[in-house]
């Protein structure tokens, strides 16, 4: 019987178990002192104590987690995301230890885990890139020169970075020496490596993805693209597939583009490779997340595949079950991300024991899910509480169900995003998919203060009015 460890907690850590115990694999769950109670635990064989609350010294342990690995004889190591997910050295850690890492091997995660090395590779395919340098800078000097070649506004990245940390936009050429010293800093504290790059901002585009899977034989398949353009501070709060605003052509080039990318890298298992869409229809590749991802369960609604099944069939050698032609997918999914924060008071963080905790019982609803009632919110951890994913034949009706799965879930005890979702999900923007990465900053304050958007708008509306009957009383006056 294979014995697989997952390397992670929470929602994403019972998920994967739920399929490997499916499958009959042994499942053994690693927690940290935070987590001595976490629901993850539940839904594994056995359980390993990692170290203190601190993800550094517990989840981000190296050491600890083979440990554990070793002491339980599991064969088989699956990261889930986030932590050590799309850390090179952690799977060839895992590798020396004679453990088969259930992702990408090492070397093709140190030439796409690094967005430098990523956009030196897709260049060389012909894949489009946002104009900028590529390469890391080494200097001031070198900056301000590559900042005038590329134009302003521009963006600072990390090369290593991810979820906005180590990232500035920069729209005037003397805010580049601080914005340079700011991502320098932060990306050298998040992941150790503060190399940096800049390239060309480009304003309010659609964030599209498309996942792919890999074997170990050659074969390679895509699955279809989701729309990730809802975010806030660079992280997406919710995701649909497939995204009914770009043109099949742009979508055939995205997916030729993802295979090419991850057959020259030699990729196994699965990945998801990222692209921004300008308001032209113009497409970049943006990165690759070496890893699966938190919105994979929308392909799972929209396709009915299993994708950490498909994951643990390619980690035991196996060819994929299924070509690109039996890759079905029909109609809408879209998810919303439940956060334990409250959006009321600059989504501040909302921690705490939940008194209370109802799931909707809807069809067509799906809800992976780390917590249930009496169980505690950490500030150690990502405040993710729950993902809510909607599937139905068309966009609007999937959007209709996810929003009345929000009404009906009940949650108490800490403040969360549920009622910030349901207004989002009424915008008449949303609904009509005139979307963008820019979507919540244009429009965040009428999500939150509908009533005091209405206001706004009646007051201008009541003030035009006033101004066209004035006008027109003026223009009909009788001359003398």
């Amino acid at each position: 019987m294979p014995k697989v460890l997952v390397a992670n907690r929470g929602e994403i850590a019972i998920r994967i178990f739920k399929t490997a115990r499916k499958k009959g694999w042994a499942c053994v769950a690693v927690y940290s002192d935070a987590d001595r109670d976490s629901l993850h635990l539940e839904y594994a064989d056995e359980a390993y104590f990692i170290g203190p609350s601190p993800a550094t010294e517990s989840y981000l342990n190296i050491p600890a987690i083979l440990k554990a690995a070793k002491e339980s004889n599991a064969g088989y190591i699956h990261p889930g995301y986030g932590f050590l997910s799309e850390k090179a050295e952690f799977a060839q850690a895992v590798a020396d230890a004679g453990i088969q890492f259930i992702g990408p091997t090492p070397a093709s995660m140190q030439k796409l885990g690094s967005k430098i090395s990523a956009k030196q590779i897709a260049k060389a395919l012909g894949i489009p890139l946002v104009p900028g340098h590529h390469l890391a800078i080494k200097d001031q000097e070198q900056a301000l020169h590559i900042a005038r070649d590329t134009g302003i506004p521009l963006i600072i990245k990390a090369a290593a970075g991810g979820g906005g940390k180590g990232m500035r936009v920069v729209h005037h050429f003397d805010e580049i020496e601080e914005a340079i010293g700011l991502a320098r800093a932060e990306a050298l504290a998040s992941f150790g490596d503060d190399r940096l790059f800049i390239e060309k901002y480009i304003e309010n585009p659609r964030h599209i993805e498309v996942q792919i899977m890999a074997d170990q034989h050659g074969n390679c398949v895509y699955f279809p693209e989701r729309e990730c353009s809802i975010q806030r501070r660079y992280q997406k709060l919710m995701e649909e597939s497939p995204c009914n605003f770009i043109t099949d052509q742009v979508k055939h080039s995205l997916y030729a583009d993802a295979l090419n990318l991850a057959k020259a890298s030699g990729y196994t298992n699965t990945g998801t490779v990222e692209f921004i869409i300008d308001s032209h229809g113009n497409y970049y590749f943006l990165e690759m997340n070496t890893r699966l991802q938190v919105e994979h369960t929308v392909t799972e609604m929209l396709t009915g595949l299993d994708l950490v099944d498909l994951q643990l069939e390619v980690a035991l050698g196996h060819e994929l079950p299924l070509k690109q032609e039996e890759i079905i997918a029909a109609g809408h999914a879209m998810q919303w991300r439940i956060y334990a924060e409250n959006p009321q008071q600059n989504f501040a963080p909302s921690t705490g024991t939940i008194t209370h905790y109802q799931v909707p019982e809807l069809p067509d609803i799906r809800i992976d899910s780390g917590y249930i009632s009496g169980k505690t919110v950490s500030i150690y951890y990502d405040p993710m509480i729950a993902k809510l994913i909607s599937r139905a034949h068309h966009r609007a009706d999937c959007i209709e169900n996810l929003k009345q799965a929000l009404v009906q879930f009940e949650l108490r005890g800490i403040e969360t995003s549920i009622p910030f979702g349901i207004k989002l999900l009424q915008h008449p923007d949303l609904l009509e998919g005139n979307l963008s990465t820019g979507f919540l900053d244009q429009h965040l304050d009428e999500i939150l203060n509908p009533a005091d958007a209405m206001e706004i708008h009646l007051a201008i509306a009541a003030a035009a009015y006033y101004h066209y009957q004035n006008k027109s009383s003026i223009l009909q006056r009788p001359k003398f």
